[in-house]
């Protein structure tokens, strides 16, 4: 019994250092990536502020119109504690409406000589209402989930780190996109599912299934996408991947393709975690079940996850693109004309790109959890 439980424990130790250590490896790797300065240098310096008084308001008392001046006071940064008069826009994607006592993020601009010139309210400071979100988020989750909750919350954070200190930088040097996603979504998935469920032929299968589907993906994406004329170029921010990929090696034309790969990883981890989980326990309770019963009730658990996954990866495609939805009823647009705007169509590649990922993982991880159920583990 105690060499089961120092087993355990040791377990237990090593699923909290070996992601530590990873991820250390990760960030240290990330800050070694070379970056090219883009944009001009004008010496604008953001701090935090709060507004001491409005000194000039043509606003009318209300947001989003007319400008102000008002009186800050620095409350971070170098030029913390000092005082300084700024502009304010007020409008609707910079600037704030501005009282007594509101909280800002100002764009501070300085002398030759270092000293402190003024500046311009750039928005509101958000920071503390942020972290609060972030804190209440994690609060919840431990306590609801408990052990199980924390591990969920180290997984997040390991996936965001692998997010920011991997994918981002490998577009960042130029790699394809598909490469850059599919290297990403596998080194979160060891990640996550060891963090969550330790390391075990079950997490192997799931693994391999996840990086199958989420690989259609990424590629049916690329393969539609240049059938459809649709690439990197044609996204909403396209003017600006252009103009850093003019100073970098970005590959602008593959980062919407990547951006489907990865958008798909979460739904697909979750159907190919459920399905191997499920045929486990079938197995387990059953083992006498041929390898053609076993995948009949891999399928059926399978396609009760299709509709509801697909469902969430359709959903959460259609709110990131409410506004252009909302654009094409509002000026009550012709179909031809729907059909080539470029934003629409590109919302349904991503869209059905990721769910036939989602569709096709169910076969593929209900085969390959048989045959490790019923070939490997014989």
């Amino acid at each position: 019994m105690k060499k089961i439980e120092h087993k355990v424990i040791l377990s237990r130790i090593l699923r909290l250092l070996i992601p530590l250590v990873l991820l250390a490896g990760i960030i240290l790797g990330s800050s070694l990536v070379p970056r090219t300065p883009i944009g001009a240098n004008n010496r604008s310096i953001y701090a935090r502020a709060v507004v001491e008084s409005v000194t000039v308001d043509q606003t009318e008392g209300a947001p989003y119109t007319g400008t102000q001046k008002v009186l800050v006071r620095v409350t971070s940064g170098q030029f913390k504690g000092q005082t300084c008069e700024l502009s304010n826009a007020n409008a609707y994607h910079i600037g704030a409406y501005c009282m007594p006592g509101t909280k800002i993020i100002a764009m501070l601009h300085t002398n030759s000589d270092g000293t402190l010139s003024g500046g311009s309210v750039y928005n509101y400071d958000r920071t503390g209402m942020v972290y609060l979100l972030v804190g209440l988020f994690a609060a919840i989750l431990l306590l609801v989930g408990g052990k199980k909750g924390a591990a969920a919350l180290y997984a997040l954070i390991f996936t965001f780190v692998c997010v920011i200190c991997v994918y981002v930088p490998l577009l960042y040097v130029g790699c394809n996109g598909i490469p850059a996603g599919i290297a990403t979504a596998v080194l979160i998935l060891v990640g996550s599912i060891y963090i969550l469920n330790g390391w075990s032929g079950k997490t192997l299968t799931a693994i391999i299934g996840t990086t199958l589907g989420v690989g259609i993906s990424g590629l049916l994406a690329m393969v539609v996408g240049r059938l459809f004329h649709l690439s990197g170029y044609n996204l909403e921010d396209a003017e600006a991947m252009v103009y850093i990929a003019g100073s970098t090696k970005l590959d602008v034309a593959n980062i919407l393709y990547a951006g489907v790969l990865i958008s798909s990883l979460g739904a697909v981890m979750d159907v190919s975690v459920s399905i191997v989980a499920a045929m486990q326990e079938v197995h387990e309770q059953a083992p006498g079940l041929s390898a053609k019963e076993l995948m009949r009730s891999g399928m059926r658990v399978g396609r009760d996850m299709m509709g509801t996954m697909s469902n969430t990866l359709i959903l959460a495609y259609t709110g990131s693109a409410t506004s252009v939805l909302l654009t094409v009823y509002s000026f009550d647009r012709p179909y031809l004309q729907m059909m080539g705007y470029n934003a629409i169509v590109t919302e349904i590649l991503c869209g059905l790109c990721g769910t036939i990922g989602i569709l096709l993982t169910v076969p593929l991880q209900t085969a390959i959890t048989t045959l490790w159920l019923k070939r490997i583990k014989k």
